[in-house]
Protein backbone atom coordinates (compact mmCIF):
# COMPACT_ATOMS: atom_id res chain seq x y z
CA UNK A 1 0.00 0.00 0.00
CA UNK A 2 1.31 3.46 -0.94
CA UNK A 3 1.92 5.63 2.13
CA UNK A 4 -0.02 8.86 2.44
CA UNK A 5 1.86 12.04 1.50
CA UNK A 6 1.64 14.79 4.13
CA UNK A 7 0.37 18.00 2.56
CA UNK A 8 1.12 21.62 3.44
CA UNK A 9 0.36 25.15 2.24
CA UNK A 10 3.26 26.57 0.24
CA UNK A 11 1.83 30.03 -0.36
CA UNK A 12 -1.29 32.19 -0.12
CA UNK A 13 -2.67 35.19 -1.99
CA UNK A 14 -5.80 37.30 -2.15
CA UNK A 15 -7.37 40.14 -4.05
CA UNK A 16 -10.22 42.56 -3.31
CA UNK A 17 -11.53 44.84 -6.08
CA UNK A 18 -10.70 48.55 -5.82
CA UNK A 19 -14.30 49.81 -5.69
CA UNK A 20 -15.33 50.39 -2.05
CA UNK A 21 -18.99 50.71 -1.04
CA UNK A 22 -19.63 51.97 2.46
CA UNK A 23 -22.89 51.44 4.32
CA UNK A 24 -23.95 54.97 3.39
CA UNK A 25 -24.31 53.81 -0.22
CA UNK A 26 -27.17 51.52 0.81
CA UNK A 27 -28.94 54.27 2.76
CA UNK A 28 -29.95 55.68 -0.63
CA UNK A 29 -31.41 52.36 -1.80
CA UNK A 30 -33.20 50.73 1.14
CA UNK A 31 -34.50 51.59 4.59
CA UNK A 32 -31.25 51.20 6.51
CA UNK A 33 -28.40 53.13 8.12
CA UNK A 34 -24.72 52.71 8.81
CA UNK A 35 -25.48 52.20 12.51
CA UNK A 36 -28.14 49.54 11.77
CA UNK A 37 -25.85 47.55 9.47
CA UNK A 38 -22.82 47.70 11.77
CA UNK A 39 -24.87 46.70 14.82
CA UNK A 40 -26.43 43.67 13.12
CA UNK A 41 -23.60 42.47 10.89
CA UNK A 42 -20.31 44.15 11.81
CA UNK A 43 -19.90 45.26 8.18
CA UNK A 44 -18.73 48.82 7.46
CA UNK A 45 -17.78 48.45 3.81
CA UNK A 46 -17.40 45.91 1.04
CA UNK A 47 -15.76 45.70 -2.40
CA UNK A 48 -17.59 45.41 -5.70
CA UNK A 49 -15.90 44.30 -8.92
CA UNK A 50 -15.55 46.78 -11.76
CA UNK A 51 -17.98 46.32 -14.69
CA UNK A 52 -15.26 44.74 -16.81
CA UNK A 53 -14.19 42.28 -14.09
CA UNK A 54 -15.58 38.76 -13.67
CA UNK A 55 -14.83 36.10 -11.07
CA UNK A 56 -11.91 34.59 -13.00
CA UNK A 57 -10.21 38.01 -13.22
CA UNK A 58 -10.19 38.30 -9.43
CA UNK A 59 -8.90 34.72 -9.18
CA UNK A 60 -5.94 35.31 -11.49
CA UNK A 61 -4.57 38.13 -9.33
CA UNK A 62 -5.00 36.13 -6.10
CA UNK A 63 -3.43 33.07 -7.75
CA UNK A 64 -0.42 35.00 -9.01
CA UNK A 65 0.18 36.30 -5.48
CA UNK A 66 -0.09 32.80 -4.04
CA UNK A 67 2.34 31.40 -6.62
CA UNK A 68 4.79 34.21 -5.86
CA UNK A 69 4.56 33.44 -2.14
CA UNK A 70 5.13 29.75 -2.87
CA UNK A 71 8.08 30.58 -5.16
CA UNK A 72 6.53 28.50 -7.93
CA UNK A 73 5.74 29.08 -11.59
CA UNK A 74 2.32 28.48 -13.10
CA UNK A 75 3.81 25.61 -15.11
CA UNK A 76 4.64 23.85 -11.84
CA UNK A 77 0.91 23.36 -11.19
CA UNK A 78 -0.69 19.97 -11.77
CA UNK A 79 -4.24 21.00 -10.91
CA UNK A 80 -6.41 24.09 -10.36
CA UNK A 81 -9.61 23.82 -8.30
CA UNK A 82 -11.99 26.75 -7.92
CA UNK A 83 -14.79 27.00 -5.38
CA UNK A 84 -17.41 29.53 -6.48
CA UNK A 85 -21.15 30.05 -6.86
CA UNK A 86 -20.65 32.94 -9.32
CA UNK A 87 -18.65 31.54 -12.26
CA UNK A 88 -18.01 33.64 -15.34
CA UNK A 89 -20.21 31.27 -17.35
CA UNK A 90 -22.30 28.18 -16.70
CA UNK A 91 -20.07 26.63 -19.38
CA UNK A 92 -17.07 26.31 -19.37
CA UNK A 93 -15.68 26.07 -15.83
CA UNK A 94 -14.03 29.30 -14.70
CA UNK A 95 -11.00 27.31 -13.53
CA UNK A 96 -10.21 26.67 -17.20
CA UNK A 97 -10.16 30.43 -17.85
CA UNK A 98 -7.82 30.86 -14.89
CA UNK A 99 -5.57 28.05 -16.16
CA UNK A 100 -5.27 29.80 -19.52
CA UNK A 101 -4.70 33.27 -18.04
CA UNK A 102 -1.96 31.98 -15.72
CA UNK A 103 -0.29 30.00 -18.49
CA UNK A 104 -0.49 26.82 -16.41
CA UNK A 105 -0.24 24.55 -19.45
CA UNK A 106 0.35 21.34 -17.48
CA UNK A 107 -2.58 21.76 -15.10
CA UNK A 108 -5.98 20.14 -15.13
CA UNK A 109 -8.83 22.35 -13.92
CA UNK A 110 -12.33 22.09 -12.52
CA UNK A 111 -14.82 24.02 -10.38
CA UNK A 112 -16.63 22.87 -7.25
CA UNK A 113 -20.01 24.24 -6.21
CA UNK A 114 -20.50 24.33 -2.44
CA UNK A 115 -21.35 28.02 -1.99
CA UNK A 116 -19.62 29.50 1.08
CA UNK A 117 -17.96 26.13 1.78
CA UNK A 118 -16.44 26.22 -1.71
CA UNK A 119 -12.87 27.01 -0.72
CA UNK A 120 -12.72 24.30 1.94
CA UNK A 121 -14.20 21.81 -0.53
CA UNK A 122 -11.51 22.77 -3.05
CA UNK A 123 -8.83 22.63 -0.34
CA UNK A 124 -9.84 19.17 0.85
CA UNK A 125 -10.03 17.88 -2.73
CA UNK A 126 -6.60 19.26 -3.61
CA UNK A 127 -5.13 17.81 -0.42
CA UNK A 128 -6.52 14.40 -1.33
CA UNK A 129 -4.90 14.50 -4.80
CA UNK A 130 -1.47 15.23 -3.34
CA UNK A 131 -1.88 12.82 -0.41
CA UNK A 132 -2.68 10.03 -2.88
CA UNK A 133 0.36 10.85 -5.01
CA UNK A 134 -1.75 11.92 -8.00
CA UNK A 135 -0.51 15.53 -8.00
CA UNK A 136 2.37 17.53 -6.53
CA UNK A 137 1.29 21.17 -6.73
CA UNK A 138 -2.38 22.16 -6.57
CA UNK A 139 -3.80 25.67 -6.70
CA UNK A 140 -7.04 26.02 -4.75
CA UNK A 141 -9.15 29.18 -4.93
CA UNK A 142 -12.32 30.57 -3.38
CA UNK A 143 -13.79 33.55 -5.23
CA UNK A 144 -17.03 35.38 -5.91
CA UNK A 145 -18.62 38.26 -7.80
CA UNK A 146 -21.74 38.30 -5.63
CA UNK A 147 -22.52 41.91 -6.52
CA UNK A 148 -23.90 40.65 -9.85
CA UNK A 149 -26.59 38.63 -8.06
CA UNK A 150 -27.90 41.07 -5.46
CA UNK A 151 -31.39 42.57 -5.36
CA UNK A 152 -30.64 46.15 -4.39
CA UNK A 153 -34.19 46.58 -3.10
CA UNK A 154 -33.89 43.69 -0.60
CA UNK A 155 -32.46 45.02 2.66
CA UNK A 156 -31.97 41.55 4.11
CA UNK A 157 -29.42 40.54 1.48
CA UNK A 158 -27.97 43.47 -0.47
CA UNK A 159 -26.05 44.89 2.50
CA UNK A 160 -24.27 41.62 3.31
CA UNK A 161 -22.20 40.61 0.33
CA UNK A 162 -19.04 41.66 -1.45
CA UNK A 163 -16.62 40.46 -4.11
CA UNK A 164 -13.12 39.02 -3.75
CA UNK A 165 -10.79 36.07 -4.22
CA UNK A 166 -8.37 34.09 -2.09
CA UNK A 167 -5.95 31.35 -3.14
CA UNK A 168 -3.53 28.83 -1.70
CA UNK A 169 -0.90 26.61 -3.31
CA UNK A 170 -0.74 23.11 -1.84
CA UNK A 171 2.41 21.00 -1.99
CA UNK A 172 3.99 18.03 -0.21
CA UNK A 173 4.91 19.03 3.34
CA UNK A 174 8.46 17.81 2.71
CA UNK A 175 8.79 20.64 0.20
CA UNK A 176 6.94 23.56 1.83
CA UNK A 177 7.62 22.75 5.54
CA UNK A 178 4.51 24.55 6.87
CA UNK A 179 0.73 24.53 6.95
CA UNK A 180 0.36 20.76 7.37
CA UNK A 181 -3.26 19.74 6.88
CA UNK A 182 -4.06 17.45 9.80
CA UNK A 183 -7.83 17.00 9.75
CA UNK A 184 -10.67 17.77 7.34
CA UNK A 185 -14.43 17.47 7.47
CA UNK A 186 -17.25 18.15 5.00
CA UNK A 187 -21.01 17.82 5.47
CA UNK A 188 -24.33 18.70 3.86
CA UNK A 189 -28.08 18.80 4.49
CA UNK A 190 -29.98 19.13 1.23
CA UNK A 191 -33.34 19.19 2.98
CA UNK A 192 -32.68 22.88 3.72
CA UNK A 193 -31.64 23.83 0.20
CA UNK A 194 -34.05 26.77 0.05
CA UNK A 195 -32.75 28.58 3.15
CA UNK A 196 -30.23 30.31 0.85
CA UNK A 197 -30.83 29.97 -2.88
CA UNK A 198 -31.41 31.45 -6.32
CA UNK A 199 -34.71 30.29 -7.80
CA UNK A 200 -33.92 30.63 -11.52
CA UNK A 201 -31.00 30.25 -13.88
CA UNK A 202 -30.51 26.49 -13.73
CA UNK A 203 -32.09 23.51 -15.47
CA UNK A 204 -35.13 23.41 -13.16
CA UNK A 205 -36.06 27.02 -13.87
CA UNK A 206 -34.16 28.11 -16.99
CA UNK A 207 -33.65 31.82 -17.67
CA UNK A 208 -36.61 33.55 -19.26
CA UNK A 209 -38.02 37.04 -19.60
CA UNK A 210 -40.47 36.16 -16.84
CA UNK A 211 -37.82 34.93 -14.41
CA UNK A 212 -35.80 38.09 -14.94
CA UNK A 213 -38.86 40.28 -14.45
CA UNK A 214 -39.70 38.46 -11.20
CA UNK A 215 -36.16 38.91 -9.87
CA UNK A 216 -35.56 35.17 -9.58
CA UNK A 217 -31.86 35.40 -10.45
CA UNK A 218 -31.01 37.16 -7.19
CA UNK A 219 -29.79 35.60 -3.96
CA UNK A 220 -32.62 34.98 -1.49
CA UNK A 221 -32.13 33.98 2.13
CA UNK A 222 -34.10 33.50 5.31
CA UNK A 223 -31.99 35.43 7.78
CA UNK A 224 -33.25 34.04 11.09
CA UNK A 225 -32.83 30.44 9.97
CA UNK A 226 -29.36 31.20 8.64
CA UNK A 227 -28.41 32.80 11.96
CA UNK A 228 -29.53 29.82 14.05
CA UNK A 229 -27.89 27.28 11.78
CA UNK A 230 -24.66 29.25 11.47
CA UNK A 231 -24.11 29.77 15.22
CA UNK A 232 -24.71 26.08 15.94
CA UNK A 233 -22.62 24.80 13.04
CA UNK A 234 -19.67 27.16 13.58
CA UNK A 235 -19.39 26.17 17.25
CA UNK A 236 -19.70 22.48 16.32
CA UNK A 237 -17.03 22.69 13.61
CA UNK A 238 -14.53 24.53 15.80
CA UNK A 239 -15.06 22.04 18.61
CA UNK A 240 -14.65 19.07 16.26
CA UNK A 241 -11.48 20.44 14.66
CA UNK A 242 -9.96 21.23 18.08
CA UNK A 243 -10.81 17.82 19.54
CA UNK A 244 -7.81 16.30 21.32
CA UNK A 245 -6.00 19.64 21.58
CA UNK A 246 -5.86 22.22 24.34
CA UNK A 247 -6.94 25.79 23.57
CA UNK A 248 -3.37 26.93 24.19
CA UNK A 249 -2.29 24.95 21.11
CA UNK A 250 -4.64 26.93 18.84
CA UNK A 251 -3.00 29.99 17.33
CA UNK A 252 -5.96 31.18 15.30
CA UNK A 253 -9.47 30.34 14.14
CA UNK A 254 -10.28 31.62 10.64
CA UNK A 255 -14.06 31.35 10.22
CA UNK A 256 -16.31 32.09 7.31
CA UNK A 257 -16.93 35.84 7.55
CA UNK A 258 -20.69 35.55 7.56
CA UNK A 259 -21.72 38.00 10.28
CA UNK A 260 -19.91 39.48 13.28
CA UNK A 261 -22.77 38.59 15.63
CA UNK A 262 -22.81 34.98 14.43
CA UNK A 263 -19.05 34.62 14.95
CA UNK A 264 -19.20 36.16 18.42
CA UNK A 265 -22.21 34.04 19.42
CA UNK A 266 -20.50 30.82 18.30
CA UNK A 267 -17.27 31.66 20.10
CA UNK A 268 -19.20 32.63 23.24
CA UNK A 269 -21.06 29.32 23.12
CA UNK A 270 -17.69 27.54 23.20
CA UNK A 271 -16.37 29.73 26.01
CA UNK A 272 -13.43 30.79 23.85
CA UNK A 273 -11.88 34.25 23.53
CA UNK A 274 -12.35 36.36 20.39
CA UNK A 275 -8.61 37.06 20.61
CA UNK A 276 -8.11 33.66 18.94
CA UNK A 277 -10.45 34.52 16.04
CA UNK A 278 -9.49 36.40 12.87
CA UNK A 279 -12.26 38.68 11.63
CA UNK A 280 -12.11 41.08 8.67
CA UNK A 281 -15.81 41.23 7.76
CA UNK A 282 -15.78 44.95 8.65
CA UNK A 283 -13.79 45.67 5.47
CA UNK A 284 -15.08 43.13 2.97
CA UNK A 285 -18.53 41.89 3.98
CA UNK A 286 -19.46 38.29 3.20
CA UNK A 287 -17.56 37.18 0.10
CA UNK A 288 -18.87 33.60 0.34
CA UNK A 289 -16.23 31.11 -0.83
CA UNK A 290 -13.57 33.83 -0.72
CA UNK A 291 -13.88 34.75 2.97
CA UNK A 292 -11.68 32.05 4.50
CA UNK A 293 -8.77 32.25 2.02
CA UNK A 294 -8.83 36.07 2.01
CA UNK A 295 -8.80 36.20 5.81
CA UNK A 296 -6.12 33.51 6.05
CA UNK A 297 -3.86 35.31 3.58
CA UNK A 298 -4.28 38.53 5.55
CA UNK A 299 -3.49 36.69 8.80
CA UNK A 300 -0.37 35.09 7.29
CA UNK A 301 0.95 38.34 5.84
CA UNK A 302 0.29 40.29 9.05
CA UNK A 303 2.11 37.72 11.20
CA UNK A 304 -0.94 36.70 13.24
CA UNK A 305 -0.12 32.98 13.18
CA UNK A 306 2.38 31.51 15.63
CA UNK A 307 4.90 29.09 14.16
CA UNK A 308 4.25 25.48 15.10
CA UNK A 309 0.74 26.12 16.43
CA UNK A 310 -2.65 25.06 15.10
CA UNK A 311 -5.06 26.91 12.82
CA UNK A 312 -8.74 26.08 12.35
CA UNK A 313 -10.82 26.90 9.28
CA UNK A 314 -14.60 26.58 9.36
CA UNK A 315 -17.27 27.48 6.81
CA UNK A 316 -20.92 26.81 5.99
CA UNK A 317 -23.34 27.96 3.35
CA UNK A 318 -26.09 27.25 0.88
CA UNK A 319 -26.90 23.64 0.27
CA UNK A 320 -26.76 23.52 3.21
CA UNK A 321 -23.03 22.68 3.27
CA UNK A 322 -20.29 22.95 5.85
CA UNK A 323 -16.64 22.12 6.36
CA UNK A 324 -13.73 22.35 8.76
CA UNK A 325 -9.95 22.11 8.52
CA UNK A 326 -7.21 21.75 11.13
CA UNK A 327 -3.65 22.56 10.13
CA UNK A 328 -0.33 23.12 11.87
CA UNK A 329 1.52 26.24 10.84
Amino acid sequence: MTSRVAVGIAGTGSYAPERVLTNHYFEKLVDTSDEWIVQRTGIKERRFAAPEQATSDLCVIAAQRALEAAKLDANDLDLIILGTLTPDFLLPASSCLIQHALGAKRAGAFDVGAACTGFLTALHTGEAFIAAGRAKHVLVIGAECLSRFLDMTDRSSCILFGDGAGAAVLAPLSECKRGEILRTSLGADGSSFDVIHMVAGGSRNPPSAGSVERGEHFIRLRGREVFRFAVHKMAELIEHMAEGHDQSEISLVVPHQVNQRIIESAVDRLGWSMDKVFVNIEQYGNTSAATVPMAFDEAVRSGRIEQGKLVIFCAFGAGLTWGGTLLRW
